[in-house]
């Protein structure tokens, strides 16, 4: 089993992930109206946790990220899946986009759309399935 002790990438992990992290959230809400969206977020996310998975190893991580990234591409889907089936209720084909503005306080208008509900259920779906075959790569050996 592998059980990291190396002070310096703990220490920079921290720094990186929290980078790493903080860039995949921008790419998610930027996606739908520029390059990036759920796709690219959810393998800067993976690339976080796979950080620090290699950082802290898989004992610790289960205890600090108790989620079952299975039933997390379970979610992902059902979430996309659901928001293609929802331009029916406004007579709209599969995966029609509409989107609407609504004033948050604190911070002001903000534009809501239908695209940004798939982006999430497909950052969620991507994040699922890269930890999954990370993990079980990383398992078999």
């Amino acid at each position: 089993m592998y059980k990291p002790n190396n002070l310096i990438l703990r220490t920079t992990t921290s720094l990186i992930a929290f980078i790493l992290l903080g860039f995949a959230v921008y790419l998610l809400f930027a996606g739908h109206n520029a390059p990036g969206g759920g796709f690219v977020g959810g393998l800067m996310t993976a690339a976080a946790i796979v950080l620090m998975y290699i950082s802290y190893g898989t004992e610790v991580m289960k205890k600090i990220l108790p989620i079952n990234f299975r039933t997390l591409i379970s979610i992902g889907l059902l979430v996309a899946v659901l928001t293609g089936f929802g331009a029916f209720l406004f007579q709209q084909p599969f995966l029609a986009h509409t989107y609407d503005y609504f004033m948050f306080p604190f911070f002001g208008e903000i534009e809501l759309a239908t695209a940004m509900l798939f982006d999430i259920g497909v950052y969620l779906t991507v994040l699922g399935v890269t930890i999954t075959i990370i993990l079980s790569i990383a398992n078999d050996q």
